[in-house]
């Protein structure tokens, strides 16, 4: 049912075919066309075609009035020539299939050159007429296209042909879409008259259609033929439920429609009164889709606790075609101000369109009576669009063209991006059954998301996809980098799967100026990613990574490293002043805390202990303050400027990082460079993204501890460098100093450091990465 608001469109109408129920490709009346056609071509005057052509030019010129009727003529008398004795396992002559293949093709748009490789698809294939011939007659393009669709023999490829048959029409496909368009519709009619064939053989091929061909024909934005074939499979495959779905729809129809039909003409005249020109059509729903609204249905309980039964709209929607762009949003307006919008149904794909070029508004509304309608809001041109795909189109550009678009017109005629990434991993795998396992576990998802990382890059990732996949996905040697990933402004773990629109920044290792071969060699990634990866693509560089790279356990050092001048510990024994002067204790001992590592210019405080000596504590450590509290005198202490501990001066140095292959190795060695004996290591359990590393290490002099901290920093993925038992309320982070400490010349003492070690392919925060205690 098709409904008139507002003012007549411009444009040829659309017809109830397109916007109502589908009826299948290439249902017209033989007769009724044959006679108009004849009639046609005689009022013009044109040359004869064949009689068996007349129902496919009459289609054909629907949508390409000045197409060249001899090119089709020729193709077909040498079809039906290199084709005649030969017989289809129905009995009928053989060219009746690549005649039907047309039909399907001229009815859904295509052009010329695809209805002359149609008509010839399988002449290279099942005759004597070779690909050169078709070239010299028909040119080089109409020989590409049927040599893409062309199978490869299975005397040369024994069990693999089928899957090498695909990878040979997907990299056809690559080159020019069409190929695959082609070989859905050759697949749509062999759909068809499946019933001809033995029981195994239906089985194998509906399974072959549903777990490769439809999800191509979903990907390529073919609706009408992906929902063909969807009911054909159905009924292969499960019998009894589309014998009992479709006993429900001959139910629905058979009876008047008292919900869809009376809100689509109250919808129509609200528009109308509103001054928004529309066509308001009841669209009702395929056999698949109503059984899968009737799962769902069925799955959810109702007020009594039973199952519930269908639902007057769940045989249908309404659809809304509009004129322009601004118009799909007052139709939204008025839908929501006249009827109550159910929350989280609205769903806007004209500003966002999905991966396979569908563009529409999405919403649902309540009615009174508690009834839910979904309705679906869109331009002429988004309505072809979404019922043709790529056909709509139209031919692809021959190379140096330049297009004239629309600006808002956000479909993509190039090759598809989820197309270029199955392309790509696709050369990486040339084992057939490999290749196939990926294909079909590529195809398998049922939608692609969209995710925007934070410098405005869109990528397309099938659903389930994890933060891997898209490091991946920007490019190999970004996820060989990778080492963390921020979702949505939060530090999150690369195992997060996505969701559609998610704000994502990857955080990639740096590689240091002047940096040798090795220290320029990415960490590369854990063997742990192999069980979060999701695409093909990230699978295998993965894996290839592994491979070439044997699993290296990291060398921690203990010691300062060769050639570096040995910390005071290891000097020869010598008399040395002590590190700090107790006021009222001359020569008192003195002992460095453990927990809180005081160094000069670090402000301290003394508290005496067992056997006359006095632990030196610095200003603030929690361990002082109980023993101040415990009511032991705090005791006035400062440092000598010439004294130095028995074993030198110890520091604890806490780094905070997000965790990544090679860490510890790559912290050792930066201590170590810097002179620093390690006394020990300590790394925390991982927290989701983040790893703590605790080193307790030996100074070579006091001033060394800045300088350790800065090269601590610079360590990819480090994003923070503190002290362990740091003064509460302290302002190091702004000062780069000890809270209050007053610094002595010359040195610059710090509790803790903060920098932005950790790289994004996204946009960085001026604040760079943030530790824990920021979030």
């Amino acid at each position: 049912m098709t409904i008139d608001a507002g003012q007549p469109l411009t444009g040829q109408p659309t017809s109830a075919r397109q916007a109502g129920a589908r009826r299948p490709l290439g249902g017209l009346g033989r007769a009724a066309l044959g006679r108009a056609g004849r009639a046609a071509l005689l009022a013009t005057g044109r040359p004869p075609v064949p009689d068996a052509l007349e129902p496919l030019v009459r289609v054909h010129r629907e949508h390409h009035p000045q197409a060249d009727l001899g090119l089709l003529a020729r193709a077909y008398r040498l079809a039906e020539a290199s084709h005649r004795g030969q017989k289809r396992k129905s009995g009928e002559p053989y060219i009746t299939h690549p005649l039907a293949v047309t039909m399907i093709l001229a009815q859904l748009g295509a052009g010329t050159t695809t209805l002359v490789a149609s008509l010839l698809h399988d002449t290279v294939e099942d005759t004597e007429l070779t690909l050169d011939q078709v070239s010299a007659g028909f040119g080089p393009e109409v020989a590409y296209l049927v040599d893409g669709v062309t199978k490869l023999e299975k005397v040369d490829f024994g069990a693999a042909a089928e899957a090498e048959t695909f990878r040979k029409m997907l990299v056809a496909t690559g080159d020019d879409v069409r190929v695959m368009v082609i070989k859905l519709a050759d697949r749509l009619h062999n759909m068809r008259t499946i019933r001809h064939m033995k029981p195994a053989s239906q089985v194998r091929i509906a399974k072959v259609t549903q777990d490769v061909l439809i999800p191509l024909a979903e990907r390529l934005g073919i609706q009408v033929l992906k929902a063909e074939l969807e009911d054909i499979v159905f009924a292969t495959l499960h019998p009894e439920e589309h014998a009992l779905t479709r006993a429900l729809m001959a139910g629905h129809e058979a009876e008047p429609d008292a919900l869809l039909d009376p809100f689509a003409r109250l919808l129509a005249r609200q528009l109308a009164e509103t001054g928004v020109a529309a066509e308001v059509t009841v669209r009702p729903r395929h056999c698949v889709s109503l059984h899968r609204v009737l799962v769902k249905r069925a799955a959810a309980r109702g007020r009594d606790g039973r199952p519930q039964g269908p639902q007057p709209a769940d045989f249908g929607r309404l659809l809304v075609v509009v004129e322009e762009n601004a118009d799909c949003y007052a139709v939204l307006g008025e839908l929501h101000t006249c009827w109550t919008p159910l929350p989280g149904e609205f769903k806007d794909f004209v500003a966002a369109p999905k991966f396979n070029l569908y563009q529409s508004l999405h919403t649902a509304v309540a009615l009174e009576g508690g009834a839910v309608v979904e309705v679906l809001v869109r331009t002429r041109r988004m309505h072809e669009v979404a019922e043709t795909g790529v056909v709509a189109l139209g031919d692809p550009e021959p190379p140096g063209a330049v297009q004239d678009t629309d600006e808002l017109d956000r479909t993509d005629p190039a090759r598809p991006g989820w197309l270029s990434r199955l392309l790509e991993w696709q050369q990486e795998t040339p084992d057939p059954d490999a290749f196939w396992s990926a294909l079909t576990a590529d195809l398998a998802g049922d939608r692609e998301i969209t995710v925007v990382t934070e410098s405005g890059e869109t990528l397309q990732l099938r659903a389930g996809a994890t933060c891997v996949d898209a490091a991946y996905l920007l490019g190999e040697e970004t996820g060989h980098r990778c080492i963390g990933a921020r979702v949505n402004g939060r530090l999150t773990a690369l195992s997060t799967v996505l969701q559609d629109g998610d704000l994502l920044a990857v955080l990639t290792e740096t590689v240091p100026a002047g940096a040798g071969p090795r220290a320029a060699e990415p960490s590369g990634p854990a063997p742990e990613w192999l069980a979060h990866v999701r695409t093909p693509a990230a699978r295998l560089a993965i894996e290839r990574w592994l491979a070439d790279h044997p699993a290296r356990l990291p060398v921690v050092r203990t010691g300062p490293s060769a050639g570096q001048p040995a910390p005071p510990a290891h000097r020869t024994a010598e008399r040395r002043a002590a590190p700090v002067a107790v006021a009222g204790r001359p020569g008192a001992p003195v002992r460095l805390a453990r927990c809180c590592t005081p160094v000069p210019p670090d402000e301290v405080a003394g508290y005496p202990i067992r056997g006359g000596a006095v632990a030196v504590h610095r200003t603030g450590c929690p361990a002082g303050e109980r023993m101040r509290a415990d009511g032991r005198g705090e005791l006035e202490v400062c440092w000598q400027p010439d004294g130095t501990p028995a074993d030198g001066y110890r520091a604890t140095l806490r780094a905070e990082a997000l965790n990544r292959p090679r860490l510890l190795a790559d912290l050792t060695a930066a201590i170590s460079a810097a002179g620093v004996g390690i006394v020990s290591a300590e790394v925390e359990p991982p927290q989701e993204l983040r790893v703590r590393h605790t080193y307790t290490v030996e100074l070579p002099a006091p001033g060394a501890l800045p300088g350790l901290m800065r090269a601590m920093l610079k360590v990819s993925g480090v994003y923070d460098v503190s002290r362990p038992h740091a003064p509460e309320g302290g302002d190091a982070r702004q000062h780069g100093g000890n809270g209050g400490d007053r610094p002595a010349p010359g040195v610059r003492p710090s509790w803790g450091m903060h920098g932005r070690s950790a790289a994004f392919t996204g946009h960085r925060s001026p604040g760079g990465v943030r530790g824990p205690s920021e979030e």
